[in-house]
């Protein structure tokens, strides 16, 4: 049982008073768009801190699509959740084999190469969406959803391969040796050896990449512009084009979008907390 000492209650109030304020800060847009969500159109503006009368009705509209903001809700998720499975899993074979490659099989110039796939982000990655957008014209992708798709894997890699590098640098070499003494191939060596090992650290960037994937607006709105292949992070900036905006169905549509990379992140903290440190401090 803990002791509860003077000096151990005064760094719990210090904690609770710095926690409890920056957790109101947090969860107040949260209240607010669950506000708008369940508020009928006459009373989501009106300033009260609870609805009168509190309704489903718009989830039921966005479920239905019987709005014309919302003519292809499902086609759209359907296009956010593909998008981002599909970066997630192209991300995630990138980066483990080319981790693998630069620090259990240390190739030449594998120091260079994580140089360089660091140095990509001294530039932010708004910048490159000019460019982006002209490569992917060259190459005749645009209005593709692996316009979308590449130039996620392109911006997620770099990351995920030094997390997995450096995670990888912390397990014992021994390992290696026994399995080349027992006449493993490399390939070998990475399926049984490496990957089982990896676990964390490969659920953690697989998780990474895949929640960049399905929050991102600016590259999704530039190399997309079909309503049928744009994702529902940029289908929901449509309801901002009007002067008359349906602000409910847009906070019930952002609470929907909202669940899934939080149902994610929630299933997978335990990963998520302990595979992007693990090679964080190297022992």
């Amino acid at each position: 049982m803990k002791r509860w000492t003077p000096k151990a209650i005064a760094t719990e109030a210090k904690l609770l008073l710095i926690g409890i304020p920056v957790l109101l800060w947090t969860l107040i847009p949260v209240y607010h768009m669950v506000l708008f969500a369940i508020s009928s159109k006459d009373s989501a503006t009106s300033g009260l801190l609870w609805p009168k009368n509190p309704t489903l009705d718009n989830f039921r509209i966005v479920f239905q699509q019987k709005h014309f903001y919302l003519d292809h809700f499902w086609l759209q998720l359907g296009n956010s959740l593909l998008i981002a499975l599909t970066v997630g899993a192209l991300t995630l074979f990138v980066a483990t084999t080319a981790a693998f490659a630069i620090s259990r099989l240390r190739v030449r110039g594998g120091r260079t190469v994580m140089n360089l796939a660091l140095f990509t982000y001294f530039i932010p990655a708004a910048f490159l969406a000019v460019p982006m957008y002209k490569t992917m014209g060259n190459y005749g992708l645009l209005n593709s959803q692996w316009a979308l798709i590449l130039a996620m894997v392109t911006i997620a890699s770099p990351y995920c391969i030094w997390v997995l590098k450096q995670a990888s640098d912390k397990l014992p070499y021994e390992l290696d040796e026994a399995a080349r003494m027992d006449g493993a191939s490399p390939l070998q060596l990475f399926r049984l050896v490496y990957l089982p090992l990896m676990v964390p650290s490969l659920v953690a960037v697989g998780t990474y990449s895949l929640l960049l994937a399905w929050n991102e607006y600016l590259y999704a709105f530039l190399l997309l512009s079909n309503d049928r292949s744009v994702t529902l992070a940029v289908a929901l900036g449509n309801f901002l084009s009007a002067d008359d905006s349906p602000w409910e169905l847009l906070m019930a549509t952002g609470l929907i979008y909202a669940l899934p990379p939080a149902a994610i992140y929630y299933a997978f903290k335990r990963y998520m907390v302990g595979g992007l440190t693990a090679g964080a401090v190297k022992s």
